[in-house]
């Protein structure tokens, strides 16, 4: 049984090479009203997403992040645009609905993603916090990882998934 949705499920992959080429603003707007209809907690909503588009903004965090985890070769893949959900601390699983809805909605759209998850050991680091403030996370908020997004610079893998279930009858 197969359709569109799960289509794009069993398509989706991280990518990790991506082109200069930007991500349309149209396409941006719409992959950040797909996270806003994530689902949330008692439908509380208390994310923030910012959007990061100009590829020298992208640099400035991409380089606070790699002083902070002391690497100087850190770049996020060099995407085209960032979307950085954050929330308050302890709803890392709203804010993984989120990033979700944002992988899903990008890739139905054409447009190739990658979930960073080192900002999240890294978001109080003062450099780091500095530039997410730039960017509009609020200061009482925890960056859980942010979607990576531009166009792949290569053919994705293809992948077939084989993880352990149990069906319980």
């Amino acid at each position: 049984m197969t359709n569109e949705a799960i289509q794009n499920m069993l398509t989706r992959r991280s990518i990790r090479a991506f082109q200069e080429t930007p991500v349309e603003r149209e396409k941006i707007d719409t992959i950040l009203k797909c996270a806003t209809y994530a689902p949330s907690a008692m439908n509380r909503q208390t994310w923030h997403f910012s959007a990061v588009l100009s590829a020298e903004k992208i640099e400035k965090l991409y380089k606070a992040v790699g002083a902070a985890l002391g690497s100087e070769a850190y770049n996020m893949y060099k995407p085209a645009a960032l979307i950085i959900p954050s929330n308050e601390p302890g709803k890392e699983a709203d804010n993984a609905c989120a990033m979700q809805n944002i992988m899903l909605s990008a890739h139905a759209l054409g447009v190739s993603s990658v979930w960073i998850n080192q900002v999240k050991d890294t978001c109080n680091d003062p450099a780091v916090r500095a530039v997410l403030t730039e960017f509009g996370v609020p200061e009482d908020h925890v960056v859980f990882g942010i979607a990576a997004l531009g166009y792949a610079a290569g053919d994705p893998r293809p992948a077939d998934k084989k993880y352990p279930v149990t069906i319980v009858e």
